[in-house]
């Protein structure tokens, strides 16, 4: 926040280009800070004026009396760059860029970005742009925009909102004031040539005046930066919120491995945000649901949701929507079901939904003991209390939950379907979310139960994390693939289990090979330039005599010259056979935004098919491990299917955590790594390919 404090909460604003007309872009602004009223020092700038109102107008910025902390820039792009050195030299610390005209425009404007950069870094100002809407902060009565936000009223609240796009930026922060979710910081980050998303959100959560920080993003190219951010928030217990765009696979590149080829840029931003405890939301409208229960609810001591309706089937519904969502609707303890049971009419329901039936209409204090009787319940750790329409008991309801929220210390979400606007206000008046619809609401139960289960685990894992020790290792200084006995050597000094392999180059060393290792076996060929050996014809498998491996290896040979005339062929690789069970592929990629990335999947050939993976950051502990696999929608197997036993999950998890441990030690050389398949089993993990690249 110190960094930023001139940009976010300025004692003085000078605004080049100050117009008198406050109806242009350059005079908005100052009709905002004068009518909201803004306390600090103001300062037009334009020859063109003596005076702006009751404001000395200054012709140039030599001419300002103090070097103030915030410049708002609203001149045409060709003069940004001089002006922001202009500012620099003057001593001023901040600047927000209006103009358009810059990188969004092509390659001249991209020009004409650096050299706004360069001038603002060659004195040290900190630069919001260019093309950006600007900021507010409404707890300073900071109106650094000129966006048409700033015409309604905006008071603060526990909420930071930073977005990267101006107009559907503002589109969400108008809807948010409909919700009248107090937004304490709205900041527009444009093009971010100097000051990114992740700089103001820290910044923005920081200030002790803020619960919850939402964002809406485009792109990132700090992926360390957002971890680091994720870390604070969870520290503080400050939600993050945020909604990104381009779910699309059009981001993932052409590579050599499984893991390479599966590693969209969203499949992988979903997993970092997931370990690093950041609730990402679908859209608008589910970043508000969210943020609006995060803002006013405390978090919940478990997963457990009580639901309490005015309609049977409202509840089917919410429980659906929870099963598939993870969340268990708990059975209530016999003492809670009798005791409902003397609340509720005999035609209702005391499960759980619990239904209150339209007897409600009739007798609203029906729905006070319910609630606080399911809330009570031990095994209920949120609650979702569904009603619609009640024009004529808006007063009494709001009186009743009011008197809920007092007496009862779990939190619950208000659905209320087509709500009079009384109720909506006046309870959110009272810090009690009401969302419109009943799958909403349980989506908004489940962030919060996985934001509290997210930063209990942080807290639990501390140690674990603090125990992972990276290898040293040292690369090969050779490009492209290893040869297979090499990549084996540096993953088994960092603890990862191989399928036991030699090397053979004649089919009479490939026989001495297997009665070593012990039959059955494997042959695969080697050859540099034939990553993908399968496809090559390049494998025979369950080999179980010294005929069968000559035979194979001379057939291996033959095949892989007719699919690659002219390649170098090493040999063949001999490997025991390992127990096939559930097969899959543990991999490392080496992300443009976030580094050495850890995947896991489902494996064997049809990996790229089926896409059943998640990916982390490396490293991670044998815990979170333990979290990839649960989110494979093929974790069933790992359990055990048709009479087979469970595979041994401890085994799997080090193997997983060990490869993220190679790779963070790795670091940037290494390109890829895929060990696939990797079989699991209930006497343990062992990988029986692999390949790995490096740059």
């Amino acid at each position: 926040m110190k960094n930023l404090q001139p940009l976010l909460s300025p004692q003085s604003i000078a605004i080049l280009g100050a117009s008198s007309d406050f109806s242009k872009i350059n005079g908005r602004p100052l009709k905002h800070l004068l009518d909201k009223g803004y306390a600090g020092r103001i300062y037009p700038v334009n020859p063109k004026y003596a005076k702006i109102g009751a404001l000395v107008c200054y012709p140039n910025v030599a001419a300002l009396p103090e070097p103030v902390d915030l410049a708002i820039v609203a001149v045409p792009a060709r003069f940004v760059a001089d002006a922001l050195r202009e500012l620099g030299q003057h001593g001023v610390k901040s600047a927000i860029v209006f103009s358009s005209g810059f990188a969004e425009t092509g390659a001249p404007g991209r020009a004409l970005e650096a050299a706004a950069v360069a001038a603002a870094r060659e004195h040290g100002l900190r630069l919001c742009g260019p093309n950006c809407l600007g900021l507010i902060n409404a707890f300073d009565r900071v109106i650094a925009t000129f966006s048409q936000f700033a015409d309604g009223a905006t008071p603060p609240g526990p909420v930071g909102f930073v977005t990267q796009s101006g107009a559907f930026g503002t589109a969400i922060a108008a809807l948010a004031r409909r919700r009248e979710l107090g937004l304490g910081y709205f900041v527009n980050t444009g093009n971010e040539g100097d000051i990114t998303f992740v700089q103001v959100m820290h910044a923005v959560l920081a200030d002790p005046r803020i619960r919850v920080g939402a964002a809406y993003i485009e792109g990132l190219r700090d992926g360390a930066g957002l971890i680091e951010l994720a870390t604070a928030a969870l520290e503080s217990g400050k939600p993050l919120v945020l909604a990104k765009v381009g779910r699309s696979s059009a981001g993932a590149r052409a590579a050599a491995s499984h893991t390479g080829a599966l590693a969209g840029a969203d499949t992988v931003f979903d997993g970092v945000v997931r370990q690093h405890g950041i609730i990402r939301a679908r859209n608008e409208e589910h970043m508000l649901d969210l943020v609006e229960a995060f803002a006013c609810c405390e978090l919940p001591h478990g997963s457990g949701v009580g639901i309490v309706t005015q309609s049977g089937g409202a509840g089917v519904l919410m429980a659906d929507r929870a099963e598939e969502l993870g969340l268990p609707v708990p059975v209530l303890s016999a003492a809670t079901r009798q005791a409902l049971q003397k609340v509720i009419p005999g035609f209702g329901a005391s499960g759980n939904p619990v239904d209150v039936t339209g007897q409600f209409v009739a007798e609203p204090a029906l729905l006070r003991e319910s609630v606080k009787l399911v809330l009570s319940d031990p095994q209920v750790h949120v609650g979702i209390v569904w009603l619609q329409l009640m024009d004529a008991y808006v007063d009494s309801l709001i009186a009743i939950f009011e008197e809920i929220k007092a007496q009862v210390g779990k939190p619950f979400i208000v659905c209320w379907v087509a709500a009079p606007e009384k109720a909506l206000r006046e309870l959110r008046a009272r810090g009690i979310a009401v969302l419109r619809g009943a799958e909403p609401a349980v989506d908004a139960v489940a962030a919060l139960v996985r934001y509290a289960e997210a930063r209990r685990r942080w807290q639990a894992e501390q140690a674990a994390r603090d125990a992972l020790t990276l290898p040293k290792l040292t690369l090969p200084a050779t490009r492209g693939a290893l040869p297979t006995l090499a990549a084996a050597q540096l993953l088994q000094a960092c603890g990862v289990s191989l399928v036991r392999t030699e090397l053979a180059t004649s089919a009479e060393a490939a026989a001495a090979s297997a009665a070593r290792l012990g039959y059955p076996v494997a042959l695969k060929i080697e050859a540099p330039a034939i990553l993908h050996k399968t496809e090559a014809q390049g494998v025979k498998l369950g080999l179980m005599d010294a005929a069968a491996v000559t035979s194979a290896f001379a057939e291996v040979v033959a095949n892989a010259r007719l699919y690659r005339p002219g390649a170098a062929i090493d040999g063949v690789i001999v490997q025991a056979m390992a127990p096939a069970e559930v097969e899959l592929v543990v991999g490392l990629q080496n992300d443009p935004v976030f580094g050495v990335v850890v995947m896991v999947g489902l494996g064997g050939i049809y990996v790229e098919v089926l896409k059943d993976v998640a990916f982390r950051t490396a490293p991670v502990t044998a815990a979170e491990a333990g979290r990839m696999l649960d989110e494979l929608k093929a974790r069933a197997m790992l359990e055990g299917v048709r009479g087979k036993p469970p595979v041994d999950r401890a085994a799997l998890t080090r193997l997983i955590s060990a490869v993220s441990l190679f790779g963070a030690a790795a670091g940037e050389r290494l390109q890829e790594l895929d060990l696939n398949p990797v079989l699991a089993g209930p006497q343990g993990a062992i990988a029986v390919d692999w390949l790995m690249v490096c740059d």
